[in-house]
């Protein structure tokens, strides 16, 4: 798997008081911040304020945007700034106060968009296969409010969270899909909708690995 830099163990919230934690992609030639790195600082501290709280799920959401940070150079400035500020928000709709439909991927997305985030909200909407819970729970229609973005940004994001455990540890997919059985049991929706997703979760994870591969990143 993808080695990448160590995951910062501060937060937004921690760096107000401390050394800043840069999420920066380059300032202008007059020094000035671009409109990127604001939607970058923006979604990892909007994500903190929604998910701290939650303790390791917000664990889980810094790794997964430190893990797309350190895949960026393998994209185009604004789907680099897209892909790590989803893979900070992809779980984003955990917030209790967010809770409509109890699926997270939807209300996550519903958030985003409600916020004028319209291409955050689909990456989000459909992060990691959601497609296949969403079926389960009855919620295809709440779904297809958000069409689906297929594109190497929306299979990177993927790769980040499935590469990613539930605390915020570098894990394969193997390990992921073990991780997450064992914290939802065999019967879970979750779990079963990640039985199901397998074959097109490789797929991301194949054409993702291929497309850092030729880009020079380590795996």
């Amino acid at each position: 798997m993808f080695k990448g830099s160590e995951v910062p163990r501060q937060s937004p919230r921690e760096a107000r008081h401390g050394q800043p934690l840069s999420l920066s992609l380059g300032a202008t030639s007059g020094g000035s911040a671009t409109a990127g790195d604001e939607l970058l600082d923006w979604a990892a501290g909007h994500a903190d304020e929604m998910l701290a709280a939650l303790g390791d799920c917000w664990a889980h959401s810094r790794a997964v945007g430190e893990r797309a940070r350190s895949i960026g150079p393998a994209f185009a400035r604004e789907d680099r700034v897209h892909l790590i500020a989803a893979a900070y928000l992809h779980d984003v709709g955990y917030a209790p106060a967010l809770a409509q439909t109890g699926f997270h991927a939807i209300d996550g997305a519903r958030h985003l968009r409600s916020l004028g985030h319209e291409r955050l909200a689909r990456l989000v909407a459909h992060h990691s296969e959601a497609r296949f819970e969403a079926r389960l729970r009855g919620l295809d229609r709440e779904l297809r409010e958000f069409p689906r973005e297929p594109s190497a940004v929306a299979d990177a994001l993927t790769w980040c969270d499935m590469t990613i455990g539930s605390t915020g540890e570098p894990m394969t997919l193997h390990e992921r899909t073990l991780d997450i059985a064992v914290r939802y049991g065999n019967d879970h929706t979750a779990t079963r909708a990640l039985s199901w997703s397998m074959s097109y979760l490789s797929l991301s994870f194949a054409r993702t690995e291929r497309r850092l591969r030729m880009r020079g990143l380590t795996l």
